[in-house]
């Protein structure tokens, strides 16, 4: 069993170790009904129906040490079959209602396998480590509701949720980033930094953006939209809803349609949708008026919010959110010129990414499988996923394939990127696609006058800006970086008899204009002269993560001088300096 299989047969054991402890505490006082216990990345969890009783987390350490106790035990974890009649009996005499379910989807012609500890026998098709004493250090984590299938019209259950390692220093490592990650937590920061909020009269998923958090997305907005303007792209604009037969024609209607809002006109009667994506749109620019092999490759570029109907229950701070705005791109090309333009594009991914600090990237390249969900003929797709694997291997990329997890119109390279404490997002994407220019008869022109197909790339270089968020604010700690920090300087003063010199320093950066992108051209200060203590004005400050702070007092007037406070460096800096320290921390 290689190391990854190994593990995951850990992580598996342990939800059926957690069942077997949990049939042991509690089938006296309640009658339990066990869902499904699969392993998940990090650990693993059971879904269980506890009746009346409530399961709070303050159960989990009891819970836990009787776990504990089956391990010590090194009970082995034994395999068996049933026949499909025998397996239902199984599950209906000992009131197993959510396994019987389980039996009855299965396939006539699959084996049913069981795997047993002691006295508790679990459906499973596995696998498994030979005994309990064999699944290593693990941490019972928290308790939280699960929907039986993840259908909000089904039965409510618990979920017990668990990490587990091969080592007590990989999971002491992790439990310690998890430590990390609270302080860092974007919803936490994002109202300590004062930087987005919402509102229940506004709407689960719909965020807001104060004037701070409006800087940091528009900078870091204008940034992406400005590396791809220097090379080649052009803006566009396009409506917020559209009718319904857009996304029936393009496809998106038979895969999405769930999740769209539905708009209706008082007037006509006429049925719209918020956009949830932009890609038809573009497509009808192209498609408005006729295109030469001259004007190939032809590219957009549009940072524009959509819409999606997501569940309440899996909404959850920036993360995953009803508004959502993209950095969408499109390149309409030939397909000679497919690698070429998906090595602009990977270049542009890296440029932003070294920016932001998040340049250990490595891909995904995503393939479909022989799932009906997929449009398009197979030997594009064959063609298309040739090109992107070749447009991997020529621009160095780090890369993995994982089948099953293209997009319905065509593979795609999804950048996997790290953040500051180790955890990996899946962000920046090219996607090639084949399936909407052929449904919405996209063509240009050739060389002999006759009419070709173009490929079309899809490609966001943050992808959703609010998601992009929750991962940056989490990845610096709510630290910016100088250039898109929304308050870059903040002036304290120690006493009002510095006015005439502080206004030397506020005219200084009033002045300042260097010859840069447009995104790093204005100063962002405020003058904080309260008639506060200085010690409490740093302190404010610096819970403000303020990058650069500038202390004026009367010493630093008679010597023509500025305290200059960065978050690990403290100096003196002469005011006929501060231009150049300026400049070079933008």
């Amino acid at each position: 069993m290689s190391e990854p299989a190994k593990l995951e047969a850990m992580r598996h054991s342990l939800s059926h170790i957690l069942a077997a402890a949990v049939k042991d505490l509690y089938s006296g006082t309640t009658t339990i009904r066990f869902g499904i216990g699969p392993a998940v990345e990090n650990g693993f969890y059971y879904d269980i129906d506890f009746g009346d009783l409530k399961i709070s987390e303050e159960d989990l350490p009891k819970i836990e040490k009787k776990m504990r106790g089956i391990i010590a035990r090194n009970l082995p974890i034994v395999r068996s079959e049933k026949p499909r009649a025998d397996a239902l009996k199984w599950a209906e005499q000992a009131g197993q209602t959510y396994k019987t379910e389980l039996i009855s989807e299965l396939p006539e012609d699959e084996t049913i396998s069981f795997y047993t500890i002691g006295d508790f026998t679990d459906l499973c098709r596995g696998p498994h480590v030979a005994s309990t004493g064999e699944v290593g250090p693990f941490k019972l984590m928290r308790v939280s509701g699960a929907y039986w299938k993840g259908d909000e019209h089904r039965e409510q259950m618990s979920r017990i949720f668990g990490v587990a390692f091969e080592t007590e220093g990989e999971l002491k490592k992790y439990l310690n980033m998890l430590e990390e990650a609270k302080k860092r937590d974007h919803r936490k920061l994002g109202r300590e930094l004062d930087l987005f909020c919402f509102s229940d009269l506004v709407g689960a998923g719909l965020p807001m953006f104060t004037p701070r958090g409006t800087v940091l997305r528009e900078k870091l907005s204008d940034y992406s939209l400005s590396l791809r303007g220097a090379k080649g792209f052009h803006k566009v604009w396009t409506p917020h809803i559209t009718k319904m037969d857009l996304y029936k024609k393009s496809g998106h209607y038979d895969k999405f349609g769930e999740e769209l809002f539905i708009v209706n006109s008082q007037v006509n009667g006429e049925t719209f949708a918020m956009k949830p994506m932009n890609c038809p749109h573009h497509a009808q620019i192209f498609a408005s008026r006729p295109r030469t092999y001259r004007e190939i490759p032809i590219r957009y570029m549009e940072a524009t919010t959509d819409y999606r109907d997501e569940k309440t229950g899996e909404l959850g701070g920036l993360s995953r959110v009803r508004s959502l705005t993209q950095d969408d791109s499109h390149v309409f090309c030939r397909n000679s010129q497919i690698r070429e333009e998906v090595k602009r594009l990977v270049g542009i991914v890296k440029d932003l990414y070294n920016t932001v600090g998040m340049s250990n990237l490595r891909a995904r390249l995503s393939y479909r499988n022989e799932e009906e969900k997929y449009l398009g003929d197979k030997k594009l797709w064959a063609f298309a996923q040739k090109e992107i694997k070749q447009a991997a291997i020529d621009n160095n990329l780090e890369y993995f394939e994982a089948e099953g997890e293209a997009a319905f119109y065509g593979p795609k390279i999804d950048f996997m990127a790290e953040d500051a404490i180790g955890r990996e997002h899946q962000l920046a994407t090219i996607q090639l696609d084949f399936v909407q220019p052929e449904r919405f008869e996209l063509e240009y022109v050739n060389e002999a006058g006759k009419k070709e197909r173009p490929v079309m790339i899809h490609h966001a270089t943050l992808g959703s800006i609010e998601r992009f968020l929750s991962v940056f604010i989490e990845h610096t700690g709510g630290w910016f970086p100088f250039w898109c920090a929304p308050e870059q300087i903040r002036i304290l003063t120690i006493n009002e008899n510095t006015a005439d010199y502080v206004a030397k320093i506020t005219s200084l950066l009033d002045n300042l204009a260097l010859n840069k992108p447009v995104v790093h051209n204005e100063i962002r200060y405020t003058l904080d002269n309260r008639n506060e203590s200085l010690g409490k004005k740093i302190r404010e400050a610096v819970d403000m993560k303020i990058p650069c702070i500038l202390i004026v007092g009367p010493k630093d007037v008679e010597a023509g001088e500025v305290s200059v406070r960065l978050r690990n460096d403290e100096q003196k800096i002469k005011l006929s300096d501060l231009a150049s320290f300026i400049e070079n921390l933008k």
